[in-house]
């Protein structure tokens, strides 16, 4: 079975943010490149959504219809609702995720 995979607004944000931040610090092709992997990444739960796992920070407040993917060290957080699947966040798991994760989840 295939899922269609929606990109939810905060996500287009992050992915925009994470492209300006390496086009401008580092190079545009390496931003161009390191979108490409991230899109891909992001389709791949469209075949098999759930091989993710959930988000620890998630799981500690009892939160578990949400799923993550790794692009590291981009953490990709989805939800699966019947055969759709809807990104709410491309994230950088190098920063302090449980607020972020709270506040994005559970607005």
């Amino acid at each position: 079975m295939n899922f269609t995979v929606y990109l939810l607004e905060d996500a287009e944000e992050d992915l925009f943010e994470i492209y300006r931040y390496i086009a401008q610090n580092d190079s545009v092709e390496k931003a161009d490149r390191l979108l490409d992997n991230l899109e891909k990444t992001i389709l791949k739960p469209e075949v098999m959504p759930e091989r993710g796992h959930l988000p620890p920070e998630l799981e500690r407040i009892g939160v578990r219809e949400y799923r993550e993917v790794f692009y590291k060290p981009y953490r990709i957080i989805y939800q699966v609702i019947k055969s759709e699947v809807f990104v709410h966040g491309v994230l950088d798991g190098r920063r302090d995720l449980q607020d972020i994760l709270q506040n994005r989840v559970l607005r």
